[in-house]
């Protein structure tokens, strides 16, 4: 998925190129949605994908969000062309640079989907927000884990963890070979202090497999997310203060 936070030049180039992947897999964008779904409980909330993409996430989330009203965000006028006919509603907006064009409490719920890692600044992209989120409102964020079961493995092999990366060129020093602009990466108790700072309240994180684990491993990665803090994705859902 793009982003909704302006990247510099380099980095807007590389987002913007449609060979760069802008999806998670369908089974993690289901699981979100179904936490959500959950919490949200009455129909006809306004939910705010930011950093919605083209558009495919949030097409696979809208049938478990069937009754609330999606609204996708992101920076790319490409991004939002193809997710205009998936979405319906759409708006161009940043993070920052004087921030989304929308109003205070507009939204009871939003989904920042493996959006946080690609942010030069999570700061300020999460005052953004909380600013737009109702009092009470919902958070549904997920994120790779630094700390998943196998980059435990390989650090203690000296080999660079899945997730991160050293240049937007190529792949260097760790397993993989798609290329996605990863900036940051969080572990689980980092994730919950830092949403917690940032005026986040009841922050509650789950684990989720990765869809580009090894056929051979995925039943591993599965059983990982017992254990939230082991699992390849973490799913974070917290309310705004």
């Amino acid at each position: 998925m793009t982003g909704t936070t302006s990247p510099p030049s380099g980095l807007r180039d590389f987002y913007e190129n449609p060979a760069v992947p802008v999806a998670s897999g369908d089974g993690r964008t289901l699981r979100q949605a179904r936490l959500l779904a959950d919490a949200l409980g009455e129909p006809g909330q306004v939910i705010l994908d930011i950093g919605c993409g083209d558009g495919t996430a949030a097409a696979t989330a809208a049938t478990v969000l069937a009754g609330h009203r999606l609204v996708g965000v992101d920076w790319s006028q490409d991004a939002l062309r193809r997710a205009r006919p998936r979405m319906g509603l759409v708006v161009r907006g940043e993070l920052e640079h004087g921030g989304l064009p929308l109003a205070d409490g507009c939204a009871d719920a939003v989904l920042f989907s493996e959006i946080l890692e690609h942010l030069v600044d999570p700061d300020q992209a999460l005052d953004e927000l909380r600013r737009v989120l109702r009092p009470g409102g919902h958070l549904m964020l997920s994120t790779p884990n630094l700390a998943a079961w196998y980059n435990r493995a390989l650090l203690l092999a000296g080999v660079q963890p899945v997730f991160s990366e050293v240049s937007l060129r190529g792949i260097h020093g760790r397993p993989g070979s798609e290329v996605v602009g990863h900036l940051r990466l969080y572990t689980a108790r980092a994730l919950r202090s830092f949403l917690a700072a940032s005026g986040f309240d009841d922050v509650r994180i789950t684990g989720a497999p990765f869809h580009g684990v090894p056929r051979a491993l995925r039943l591993l990665d599965r059983a990982a997310c017992a254990v939230p803090g082991a699992a390849s994705i973490l799913l974070a859902h917290a309310r705004r203060r």
